[in-house]
């Protein structure tokens, strides 16, 4: 795809806001087809290897009109990448068939603040105060999610917990790559290895879908596809730091869609937490935006 180098932070919000509702779209369509909506449910494992099939299509058409040039491909550490990254999307996936989007969704943007514990023994960067109580932050919401009560205590939750681990190590492993290779090299190797990784892994567990599920796992795959372009070329127009803070309409999305297609409502307590969660990654991404011309890595 072609990517303008002229700054243009609005076209960036912009094209960050249709990312964001591109992949709650991708959640929708996975909690469709996780319960009884469109037939028999769908194990997390097949609708992850669905998502993974059908963005390959369309990064593989897109790469073969462009007449993508391949470089130096850094396959361990792709394939490591694809790991986390298929882990998360699948823990993703079977959060969301059981508990409501907005807090599978809220949980799972917790791999920011992850990804910065975890750069501490893997990148040696330091976490000073702002970012420590920013993660403090993200945490309380997590656990008020979570409704650690015998009574309201939601196992599905920690799938959501689970995914925003993998995809908080993806972000570490990312790094590794960034400025090595392409971005439309990267997706394109990312979803031919991720197909090789979700079909075995979901060997166990295909069964054949109704033509409507067929076209739900496509929904997903393209989508997915969407928001990715979406987002490489809003960083491409606008700062990281700038565009970081819209994707949190993610939220928002998976709420409207889940109040449409569900007629689930986010009570009080999903609302609480995941105002927290947006508040301690706001915090986070405010300060990374403070750090960035000076490079300094310990507050």
């Amino acid at each position: 795809m072609f990517i303008p180098s002229a700054q243009n932070p609005i076209l960036a919000a912009g094209l960050t806001l249709l990312a964001s509702a591109f992949v709650a779209g991708t959640t929708l369509l996975a909690k469709m087809l996780g319960t009884h909506e469109l037939g028999p449910p769908l194990n997390p494992l097949q609708i992850s290897q669905g998502r993974f099939i059908f963005a390959l299509l369309a990064f593989g058409c897109t790469a073969w009109i462009l007449r993508l040039r391949f470089t130096d491909i850094a396959w361990p550490t792709h394939t490591l990448r694809v790991v986390c990254g298929w882990g998360g999307v699948t823990l993703m996936f079977a959060a969301a068939t059981f508990i409501p989007l907005s807090d599978a969704t809220a949980i799972s943007f917790l791999n920011p603040v992850i990804a910065m514990l975890l750069a501490v023994p893997l990148l040696n960067e330091r976490v000073g105060p702002i970012r420590l109580t920013a993660a403090l932050i993200a945490f309380t919401g997590a656990m008020i999610l979570l409704r650690p009560t015998p009574e309201a205590f939601q196992p599905a939750a920690l799938f959501a917990l689970g995914a925003a681990l993998a995809l908080g190590f993806e972000v570490i492993v990312i790094k590794r790559l960034a400025g090595r290779e392409g971005p439309m090299q990267i997706l394109l190797v990312n979803n031919v290895i991720g197909v090789v990784i979700s079909s075995v892994a979901a060997i166990a567990f295909w069964i054949a879908p109704t033509p409507e599920q067929w076209l739900a796992l496509a929904g997903i795959g393209f989508l997915m596809a969407a928001a990715q372009a979406c987002f490489i070329n809003a960083i491409a127009r606008a700062d990281a730091s700038f565009v970081g803070p819209f994707f949190y309409a993610t939220l928002v999305f998976a709420a409207l869609y889940d109040f449409i297609w569900f007629d689930i409502r986010p009570d009080t307590v999903s609302v609480i937490g995941a105002t927290i969660i947006m508040c301690g990654a706001g915090l986070l991404a405010w300060r990374e935006a403070r750090l960035r011309p000076s490079g300094d890595t310990r507050a």
